[in-house]
């Protein structure tokens, strides 16, 4: 199952804010070149942009359609499809901001200098990536995915996202290589209109790795009983609406 910018860009006022606040700790003041890593339909480039009017943006993301999407919606940045985990762009840059990328691309250790070498000095590596594998939703993504006629079709689909590592983690690796690292972690908690969001939320996201090796009868199902056991994990309030805890690790590395 391909990533559908549509799909992801129904929440994009909350998927949008983790980057504001990301690039409002960049201590970068000015940029001549900024490139926004995974950059999806756009919205994160956008807010690049608007941090950094004078600079020369571009943007890539391995999805056509989510850079269909980009092309659209700005028109006058350049963005290409390409992978994060094999892009090749030397540099140097003043800016690299990844925006809810890295948790699908795995070897952080290997990755993050080498995204570091391509910085201009006093450039900064700007990260944030979703730290919820162990939050109910995921959770019940994969106990559904394992008590089913589907269990076989799903049983590795769990390592598709690659597990975050903790502030310490990351700020030991790349402290040696920078002037100045800043890691912190946020939950933010996404008032969405009721439990069916929820999962129209994470069709966007994470369920996709559960739904695409499923055929059309085999998703309504997983879908069908996945909106079950959120109901009952996310009682609504008077209104009908339903409170998304959603925790988000940031991570600002300046060389």
């Amino acid at each position: 199952m391909s990533w559908s910018a549509k799909q992801y860009t129904a929440f994009e006022n909350e998927r949008t804010r983790p980057v504001r606040d990301l690039l409002s700790a960049v201590p970068t003041m000015t940029a001549r070149r900024a490139v926004d890593a995974g950059c999806g339909p756009g919205n994160s480039t956008e807010v690049l942009a608007a941090f950094f009017p004078g600079a020369e943006i571009a943007g890539f993301d391995s999805s056509a359609d989510m850079i269909e999407a980009a092309r659209k919606r700005l028109p006058k940045i350049k963005f290409e499809i390409a992978d994060v985990g094999s892009w090749r762009d030397p540099g140097p840059f003043d800016v690299i901001l990844a925006n809810a990328v890295f948790q699908w691309v795995p070897d952080h250790a290997r990755l993050f200098p080498r995204l570091i070498e391509k910085l201009a000095p006093g450039g900064s590596l700007a990260v944030q990536m979703p730290d919820n594998l162990n939050e109910t939703a995921h959770r019940l993504m994969r106990e559904v995915a394992a008590d089913g006629p589907w269990a076989g079709k799903l049983a590795k689909v769990s390592g598709a996202r690659t597990p975050i590592e903790s502030a310490a983690w990351y700020y030991g690796l790349l402290r040696p290589l920078c002037a100045r690292v800043e890691v912190w972690r946020t939950t933010y908690f996404h008032s969405l209109a009721n439990a069916e969001a929820i999962v129209e939320w994470f069709k966007g996201s994470g369920l996709r790795p559960f739904l695409a090796p499923l055929d059309e009868d085999e998703r309504k199902r997983y879908l069908d009983r996945y909106l079950a056991l959120i109901a009952d994990a996310f009682p609504p309030f008077r209104d009908g609406s339903v409170l998304l805890p959603f925790p988000r690790q940031f991570l600002v590395a300046t060389r």
